[in-house]
């Protein structure tokens, strides 16, 4: 059984408060015909509830009551996609400072993160911190939308000098492709057809510099096969299989794996995807795996290939503090890292980022949304791998034992630009 996952696109729209993410989405569902007349309907009616004289496109992601009567955008909202030669998974970003933990939520798995800029406003403050976190979280296309064209008059040189501050910007992030468009979401030009406006632009529309961007990037690597234990199941007739998700690198019968953090080095013997037989699983597949060896293997246990990741009760880790309270030195929490969950201790906190230079900067706490540099100490050993190497392997989130609220997300080792 073969599964293709090259045609499905998953994409974060980021940026600052008011710049247009909600619209200029709602734009690309509805001139793609994604939307059925009684969305559109519903839309509509809550355009006329607000005032708007039009069809206000935002609507059509901004899906709790609360936003639509705000007109912004708190949590993330997901909507599904489809072209003759792609499918796509849209996370609409939060823009507002104290939603930043919801951004983050929709970037962690995104492929490409496509950044929404008001021309008129330049690269503001709020935008600078979602790209880093989206570089943080391992996003190395980003399609940037420069918006509000229109309200230029459409000006080659507005468009230009965003341009060139953003494209410093993604050098200093180290992104590796950066796609500028001039775009008004309002007016639909450059988004899915090509623009009047702009004959001194050449190149794509947002749509065509979604559907050729590469996909599925952030469950696959370069550094081995990895599945982590989500469920041990018993067979029927004696034995034990293991269930999860498989990330890194694809699995066939007959490998060679080990599992940690017994370090017990066995071989594949069968592998099933909802009752069907495989030979070989691919990357993003929640899978069923039997082992040669007999295991007390249990969840949160990780079976992988070489390269082995790392197994340790002490790790540097980059993190984004989402909590109400500081992050302080010695403070304990519960970590969780894709099926294991342990009390883990702050040992050190040894910076704190700048986000408008980069720069490290000294730090004895982390304030909310401050991002920083950090050693951990867990009660049990887990096993990572550098964020950089793997996404899964190489995240976890902090949770506040009192309230049980995810107060943190976590990257194992240092980011790649500090």
């Amino acid at each position: 059984m073969k599964l293709a996952h090259k045609d499905l696109l998953r994409l974060a729209t980021v940026g600052s408060v008011d710049d247009g993410k909600s619209t200029l989405i709602g734009r690309i569902l509805v001139d793609t015909r994604q939307l059925f007349d009684d969305q559109l309907d519903a839309v509509a009616a809550a355009s006329e509830r607000r005032g708007v004289g039009d069809l206000d496109l935002s609507f059509v992601t901004d899906g709790l009551r609360a936003e639509r009567e705000q007109g912004i955008t708190i949590d993330v909202a997901y909507r599904y996609a489809a072209t003759p030669s792609r499918k796509f998974i849209i996370a609409d970003c939060p823009g507002h400072v104290q939603y930043t933990r919801n951004m983050a939520t929709g970037a962690s798995t995104a492929d490409l993160a496509l950044v929404v800029l008001n021309v008129a406003h330049g690269l503001k403050e709020q935008s600078r911190r979602h790209l880093v976190i989206a570089a943080l979280l391992g996003v190395r296309t980003i399609v940037v939308a420069v918006n509000k064209m229109d309200e230029v008059n459409w000006s080659q040189s507005a468009y230009q000098s965003i341009v060139d501050e953003l494209e410093t910007l993604a050098h200093e992030l180290r992104f590796e492709h950066v796609t500028c468009i001039p775009v008004s979401a309002l007016y639909g030009d450059n988004v899915v057809d090509v623009s009047k406006h702009t004959p001194w632009y050449e190149g794509p529309t947002i749509l065509s510099a979604l559907e050729t961007s590469d996909a599925g990037s952030w469950t696959t690597t370069n550094h081995g096969a990895r599945l982590p234990v989500q469920w041990v199941l018993r067979q029927p007739g004696g034995g034990r299989t293991y269930a999860g998700m498989l990330n890194g690198a694809p699995l066939s019968i007959g490998d060679t794996v080990t599992l940690l953090p017994a370090n017990v080095t066995t071989t594949v013997t069968s592998l099933d995807l909802g009752g069907t037989s495989l030979d070989r699983a691919t990357t993003g597949l929640s899978i069923d795996v039997d082992l040669e060896a007999e295991t007390d293997a249990g969840r949160g246990d990780l079976i992988a290939t070489e390269p082995l990741p790392t197994v340790t009760k002490d790790f540097t880790a980059t993190i984004c503090w989402f909590g109400e309270s500081p992050l302080q030195v010695g403070q304990r929490l519960r970590l969780k890292h894709t099926t294991k969950v342990t009390p883990v201790r702050v040992a050190t906190l040894s910076g704190v980022v700048d986000i408008a230079t980069l720069s490290i900067g000294a730090a004895t706490s982390l304030a909310t949304n401050e991002i920083g540099l950090a050693t951990l100490q867990t009660a049990d050993p887990i096993v990572v791998d550098d964020y950089r190497d793997n996404r899964v392997t190489g995240s976890f989130v902090l949770i506040d034992e009192v309230t049980n609220a995810t107060v943190a997300a976590g990257m194992v080792g240092r980011a790649s630009f500090l």
